[in-house]
């Protein structure tokens, strides 16, 4: 996504076009895709070294416009959450927004009732339709455009749970033996209380996992985080550490870049719930704090 980041991706297929194309219920899976630029006036202040938390804030304050029963529920709890947000992505001349360029920010939901309301937020007339304005850190922006296909843009995307296990569980192709994932934002995990800065193949698809379970209709068993550990590998990767500030000052690491893991020892059926639950992370996030701009991830094409 960040090399994406100053493009001006114009979608062929607006939101409205898109949710057409499927059922008139909600879908499960969302991928937002905003372009957007400075308004003016434009604002001299600096910008954060971080924004997830700002898009963290915005995304809230969309879903409870539409819901705000639904919002507060999203605050309380210690579980996985049903939507992530990227940080701002573009290019901060002297740590400020360049009043002429372009920059994309990214918000996703892995649950029905979420996805929907940022769908329709992203519809004509709504808070994150082109055209609108919005506030990240005190900064106004303009929406330029929203895309939700992958067509338009790599990291946008609209799904459904049983799409997804679908397109892996069922029909005659086998599953891919090798997965490669590409980490845009520093990606990191909780494992034996202990901070792991490295997408180690069971703390990936353990994380993937955990979240498809808590909002699928279509749970996965729990012995795939097993397969991942004991039956993975990795076989190639281009990583490197990235700090990102933390509250009261700290900073958190994780890991950027991409890699691929490859079975050790094959079987089709775990492979193709792996295969699902790569492809699932477009929309979910990878490890800790994907609510605020960390984790963001997708499954790589054999091509790419």
């Amino acid at each position: 996504m960040e090399e994406n980041a100053k493009r001006n991706p114009q979608d062929a297929n607006p939101p409205a076009a898109g949710a057409a194309r499927r059922a008139a219920a909600d879908p499960d899976l969302l991928s937002l895709v905003l372009t957007l630029r400075p308004a003016a006036p434009a604002c001299d202040a600096e910008a954060p070294a971080w924004w997830g938390r700002a898009a963290h804030a915005l995304l809230l304050k969309v879903v409870e416009q539409a819901d705000p029963a639904l919002a507060a529920g999203l605050h309380e709890g210690s579980g996985p959450r049903p939507f992530t947000a990227s940080s701002l992505l573009g290019h901060f001349p002297a740590r400020r927004l360049d009043p002429e360029g372009s920059y994309l920010l990214r918000l996703t939901a892995i649950q029905a009732g979420v996805a929907g309301i940022l769908l329709r937020a992203a519809g004509a007339g709504g808070p994150l339709a082109p055209g609108a304005t919005l506030e990240l850190a005190y900064q106004r922006l303009r929406v330029e455009s929203v895309c939700v296909d992958a067509t338009g843009h790599p990291w946008a995307g609209l799904s459904t749970y049983p799409e997804l296990a679908a397109a892996q569980l069922v029909g005659p192709a086998p599953a891919a033996r090798q997965i490669s994932l590409s980490f845009t934002s520093p990606t990191a995990f909780r494992s034996q209380e202990r901070h792991v800065p490295l997408p180690l193949p069971e703390l990936v698809f353990g994380s993937l996992l955990e979240r498809w379970n808590a909002f699928s209709p279509l749970a996965f068993p729990a012995e795939t985080k097993r397969y991942a550990a004991e039956c993975l590998a990795v076989s190639r990767f281009d990583l490197s550490s990235r700090p990102v500030p933390a509250k009261e000052g700290g900073l958190r690491v994780g890991g950027i870049g991409q890699i691929t893991y490859v079975t050790l020892n094959y079987d089709r059926y775990w492979m193709s719930v792996l295969n699902a639950l790569a492809a699932f992370a477009l929309f979910s996030g990878v490890g800790v704090a994907t609510a605020t701009g960390l984790g963001q991830c997708r499954q790589l094409s054999p091509e790419e």
